[in-house]
């Protein structure tokens, strides 16, 4: 979690949240600030950098990419007037495995209350079953349902009353080497990485209503190089998934197709609407370096709609159906710089058979002019992110293996074992004695 200054500490000054997207098109940096912890934040400023040496999600050139973070910070303290040090890292990675997997754990042989420790192991236990490639690491464990004695839709167990609880959990497999790069990146900026969260649940935390969440709602964020799909049901993350295709795909095929140069290509997909309002042999004139260009309105619209329509049925459609989710009443809500094409929401209302539309960030009236768009949905969604970590520490647990830092002064006093820093080798409550350094063995290889 997030450090406190010192002055914080004394009641003087308030506790910055900071929230740093790593994107294809652009890295932008968020930042909110509240008066006391369990407060809702307030974001003050949001600044942002084109983004270079990023592609599909990945750092492909070391150097540009740390020049782009530190514009992007630089940006955001101008904004705000206070220096950034700690950042809650939100990125994308080329390969990302969602596994599904149960656990069980006995209470005893009467019906008592569920603890902390109760809930530790069960998640062990879930965790024992999956397999994790040598090249790859758990990035989250999120827990996707509790069971009590038979009886599903548990949200939060603690405290409640039975003989047995069982767990559903989604285990996200990133590759090592794309999490190393990341921190690499960061913290040659100069900041300090408080925590990772992979970019497919901060985009759908950053336009997710209360509401949609708990009824069940897909979010699909459609950025420059990367589509992201959240599956959100009974108010928890059911299924997460980055898919390699974005909008930077329809620019390279429109350049491609129409021999034109990349950035003529980008400008007229941003004009191009989906709903075939236009004649048959309608054109689309222009001059580009002397050159005259006259293209077919139908031609651009074919183009366009042949990319999104493999992403939709080839992609997008069968991960909706691996969460397993029987009914989506929230149906699809689009972000994403390429969601403000018009006509899109009538295209996926079509294709995947879900109400579509295209939404802003919750927040989008707390933040700054021209920074409230689509585009900003993942950076409003970290610090949503943050206070649900904080508000329930076992909605999203880490993988503290993936961040080599001392977190131990940083961690609420609820933090379940699983997500310490094994190597402090003491717990933060010595009052459970020999049973938590028995647990602290069994979990010792988790990872």
């Amino acid at each position: 979690m997030f450090k406190k200054t010192s002055n914080y500490n004394q009641g003087r000054e308030p506790e910055l949240l900071v929230g740093l997207d790593l994107g294809t098109s652009k890295v932008a940096v968020v930042v909110a600030e509240r008066e006391t912890e369990g407060d809702e934040a307030q974001i003050i400023g949001v600044g942002q950098a084109p983004s270079n040496g990023i592609r599909k999600g990945l750092i492909v050139n070391l150097e540009q990419a740390v020049r782009s973070v530190r514009q992007a910070v630089s940006d955001a303290q101008n904004m705000v007037g206070q220096d950034i040090r700690g950042v809650t890292v939100a990125f994308g990675a080329g390969e990302v495995t969602s596994i599904r997997s149960k656990g069980m754990v006995a209470l005893g042989r009467s019906p008592r209350a569920v603890g902390q420790l109760d809930i530790e192991r069960v998640i062990d236990a879930a965790q024992a079953t999956v397999v994790v490639p040598m090249n790859q690491s758990i990035l989250h464990t999120i827990p996707v349902e509790y069971t009590l004695d038979g009886n599903v839709g548990i949200d939060d167990p603690l405290g409640m009353n039975a003989m047995r609880l069982d767990i559903d959990v989604q285990s996200i497999i990133v590759p090592t080497a794309t999490i190393q790069n990341v921190l690499n990146c960061v913290q040659r900026a100069g900041l300090e990485v408080n925590s990772l969260v992979l970019k497919p649940l901060v985009s759908a935390l950053g336009v997710l209503s209360p509401e949609d969440a708990l009824a069940g709602a897909v979010v699909i964020d459609l950025g420059g190089g990367t589509t992201s799909v959240a599956v959100f049901a009974d108010g928890r993350p059911k299924h997460l998934a980055l898919l390699p295709i974005g909008g930077d795909h329809i620019t390279n095929d429109l350049a491609t197709v129409l021999k034109l140069p990349l950035k003529k290509a980008e400008e007229i997909k941003r004009t191009i609407s989906l709903n075939k309002d236009f004649e048959e042999e309608e054109t689309l004139d222009f001059e580009h370096h002397g050159r005259e260009y006259r293209i077919l309105k139908s031609e651009l619209h074919d183009i366009v709609c042949s990319r999104l329509d493999e992403l939709c049925n080839e992609l997008i459609r069968p991960e909706i159906k691996n969460a397993k989710v029987t009914l989506l009443p929230g149906g699809v809500l689009l972000t994403g710089g390429v969601a403000k094409t018009e006509g899109l929401e009538d295209f996926f209302l079509e294709k995947l058979s879900l109400p579509a539309r295209s939404v802003l960030p919750i927040d989008s009236n707390r933040m700054p002019p021209g920074r409230n768009t689509q585009e900003y949905a993942a950076a409003a969604g970290i610090i949503k992110y943050i206070l649900d970590r904080e508000r329930d520490p076992f909605r999203y647990l880490d993988n503290p293996s993936v961040i080599k830092t001392d977190r131990s002064k940083s961690l609420p006093k609820t933090e379940p074992i699983f997500v310490q820093d094994r190597q402090q080798g003491k717990s933060k409550d010595d009052s459970h004695g020999g049973v938590i350094d028995t647990v602290k063995n069994a979990l010792k290889d988790l990872f």
